[in-house]
């Protein structure tokens, strides 16, 4: 059973850095698609980064040029690195995945992520 484990939320300043991790635990193989959601109060749920199997990226608006998604393939997971950190940006980020391009989405529990300003 494939599991999505997230780790590194937590608190950071405004204008500080955060690196989220997901490692897919029980898979079968290589995850082909990887990447991020996030949601909060008063948010609708966005899609933060993702990178697909042939390592194209995609970034909302709002985090290009602050936030990176990398692939761990040791790890068959994936990393977001945060930087420049904002008040918008807090909210609770869901790593998702799929082994097949269009096929099963699965997910992670969430990791909490809060701001200070």
């Amino acid at each position: 059973q494939v599991q999505l484990v997230e780790s590194g939320g937590g608190e950071a300043q405004t204008g500080g850095s955060m690196r989220l991790s997901c490692v897919a635990s029980g898979a079968s193989g290589r995850m082909n698609l990887m990447g991020w959601y996030r949601d909060g109060p008063g948010k609708r749920r966005e899609l933060v980064a993702r990178i697909t199997g042939e390592n194209d990226l995609t970034y909302a608006d709002s985090v290009k040029g602050r936030f990176t998604i990398s692939r761990d393939n040791a790890e068959n997971g994936v990393a977001l690195q945060m930087n420049k950190l904002t008040p918008e940006d807090a909210a609770t980020y869901y790593c998702y995945a799929r082994q097949k391009p269009f096929g099963y989405t699965y997910w992670g529990r969430g990791t909490q992520v809060t701001v200070s300003s």
